[in-house]
């Protein structure tokens, strides 16, 4: 796991002096060396996390034998053994035993398509002298970032946006349709960011860029999506003998380390698992590590406590509490843009402890989008089935409007309020309401005049409806997942998880992502997954061994923040001084009064905003930390 960086111009002479402070910006990501090496064409500069073969040979930027390939690599090949042995055969040899050479030779035998042959999470980046051709690649579900720009004649792309915006001269201009994409989903999906001249490369593609010829040619190709069909004709006890075995295999190849490796444990499903398995493979007892915190609603640390003691493991607590949010400023600082999951919070105080004691971590993240973990699937198969009762949707509606509210966001009644509110809207336009932030309606309130011109329509609010149409034809479980494997998942969860995790230099591996686990998970039958109201049905049953009634049979928590009490105690002068300031309303996005209501309400508990004011304060906080006294996009 490491930081990458590069910058492709042709005939330039201060390539290494470029990409140099874009390598120190991430030094985080790779404490452990450093290295730039170029040609005339090109400067590729790389920050080192020693995993495997920990000597210098393992540094990079690495070439192949003549030279005329280099390589830097962020993140794990798991089956480069495989590779390797097979490149073997057709007489390549290597001089280290890191995945980086195997990658770098399986680039030189099999050209782009050897992205099509990886088992892994990665981001890298290829200079191909003889072609005189970048080729930058991310991997499938999109673990590892990559960001790119074109400035001043140049082409460069990192590891992080800190790692871009470490050049002089790439410009700090605001994306006004990014900023309104980060008020709907809270993230900014790619391939755009905050800043209107740098690109995401989207998971599952890769870019090419062609410098031989008299102009550059530049090329983007999706390689990998993940199907939903032919569905398998398996019995539950087949389809639970071939989920383990995979699942079992993707934990194996994910525990191969020349370093101390653990594991997160909330004691849910999915990371229980992940720690039985590790334990079984295992000749030593697994250390595990927990984040819980003061408010009992969204305390976890008895339940992984009881899944740390069944397989005897050595395991870590910590508890936060609204003063670590301290670490507030560092978070915006790594995100580089606007980013509203609080739950970043936990994953970075839980990465933290971690590190201390490994430089691996396993996790369970991605079990929830492949084996319809959330409360949402669930109400997407009733939805739709309510659309085929003739009649039953006006009742539904007027229900909603008398069912009391609350302002607990856990509270039953105010999510049946809250379904029910949108149930008789079409399948994409009802799931966009209920993964947003601030919904269409409320933003008409929100947006001044003067942000809704800078749009000049820009808007990205159909963008969730647009992933719907994308896939045709499938389950309602099947469509959300499926969605949200192409927009929650990749642009906040893995974004939340790589960001905490390498702002402390741990590695975190993600087994339940492993591409074959996740295609034999869509080929299931949805009622496989979702039984009636039972989530992860199969899941369960294949590792019923391993799961405690006590952990499976009660309500999913997740891995929430209170957010919504913290702005009503200790963090209410924060959230005051961010959002109700002159220099706050002075940026133009917002109405103040508007602004003004939305915190008075949920402080004197009229109402519960909790988690949007929270992504209002974050979008703020960046602002500070990346555009300083410049008030609004009109003057970026």
């Amino acid at each position: 796991m490491c930081g990458i960086a590069g910058v492709v111009s042709v005939g330039a002479a201060d390539l290494e002096q470029i990409v140099a402070p874009m390598v120190d910006a991430q030094r985080h990501r790779g404490p452990d060396a450093a290295g730039v090496w170029s040609d005339r064409a090109c400067a590729l500069g790389h920050r080192r996390l020693s995993i495997i073969d920990l000597s210098e040979a393992g540094n990079q930027p690495l070439s192949n034998e003549d030279g005329s390939i280099w390589i830097t690599l962020n993140g794990e090949i798991y089956n480069f053994q495989l590779l390797r042995a097979e490149l073997e055969k057709t007489g390549r040899r290597f001089r280290t035993r890191t995945d980086t050479e195997v990658l770098v030779q399986a680039y030189e035998e099999w050209g782009t398509a050897c992205v099509e042959r990886l088992r892994g999470m990665f981001a890298f980046g290829v200079w191909d002298a003889r072609r005189r051709r970048l080729f930058l690649a991310r991997d499938r579900v999109g673990k590892k970032p990559l960001f790119y720009t074109q400035a001043g004649g140049r082409f460069l792309f990192a590891s992080e946006l800190q790692g871009l915006l470490s050049c002089p001269a790439v410009e700090r201009e605001v994306d006004p349709s990014a900023i309104d994409a980060y008020l709907s989903w809270g993230y900014v999906p790619a391939p755009a960011t905050a800043f209107r001249g740098i690109k995401k490369l989207p998971p599952a593609h890769w870019l090419t860029l062609d410098v031989s010829g008299e102009t550059p040619a530049l090329e983007i190709e999706q390689y990998w999506s993940l199907e939903y069909g032919p569905k398998l004709t398996l019995t539950v006890e087949e389809a639970s003998e071939a989920l383990r075995e995979k699942l079992t295999e993707a934990v194996r190849l994910r525990m191969i380390s020349d370093v101390p490796f653990g594991a997160f444990l909330s004691g849910g499903v999915d990371s229980s698992i992940v720690v039985g398995l590790m334990a079984g493979l295992s000749d030593r007892p697994v250390k595990t590590f927990s984040i819980g915190f003061e408010e009992a609603a969204y305390n976890e640390l008895g339940h992984a406590r009881r899944i740390a003691e069944k397989w005897g493991a050595h395991h870590h607590e910590f508890i936060v509490k609204p003063d670590a949010l301290s670490i507030l400023p560092k978070l915006v600082r790594h995100y580089g843009e606007p980013y509203a999951d609080s739950s970043a919070i936990p994953t970075f105080y839980v990465s933290q402890m971690t590190r201390s004691s490994v430089t691996v971590a396993l996790n369970g993240d991605g079990g929830d989008e492949s084996f319809a973990g959330y409360d949402r699937y669930l109400g997407n198969r009733i939805a739709e089935r309510l659309h085929s009762i003739p009649g039953v949707m006006a009742p539904a509606r007027a229900l909603s409007r008398v069912l009391p509210d609350s302002i607990d966001p856990r509270n039953r009644l105010r999510q049946a309020k809250r379904f029910l509110s949108v149930a008789a809207s079409p399948m994409s336009r009802r799931y966009g309401r209920w993964v947003s932030y601030f919904s269409e309606e409320t933003k008409q309130y929100l947006y001044s005049r003067d942000f809704v011109s800078r749009l000049n329509g820009g808007s990205r609010a159909g963008w969730i409806e647009s992933l719907f149409s994308q896939s045709p034809g499938l389950d309602p479980v099947d469509a959300a997942m499926s969605v949200d494997v192409r927009s929650y998942l990749p642009f906040d969860l893995l974004v939340k998880v790589d960001i905490t995790s390498m702002a402390n230099s741990l590695e975190a591996r993600s087994p339940f992502l492993d591409h074959e686990v996740m295609e034999l998970a869509a080929r299931l039958p949805a009622k496989m997954k979702l039984h009636g109201c039972d989530s992860k049905f199969i899941l369960k049953r294949a590792f019923s061994d391993m799961l405690p009634p006590e952990n499976v049979n009660r309500r999913k928590m997740g891995f929430g923040v209170p957010v919504g009490e913290w702005f009503r105690g200790p963090l209410r002068p924060l959230l005051e001084d961010a959002l109700l300031t002159k220099a706050a309303v002075s940026r133009g996005y917002f109405q103040a009064p508007f602004l003004e209501r939305l915190v008075r309400d949920h402080i004197d508990r009229r109402a519960d905003h909790g988690f949007p004011l929270w992504s209002l304060l974050m979008l703020e906080l960046w602002h500070r930390e990346f555009l300083g006294s410049r008030a609004s996009t009109a003057h970026v």
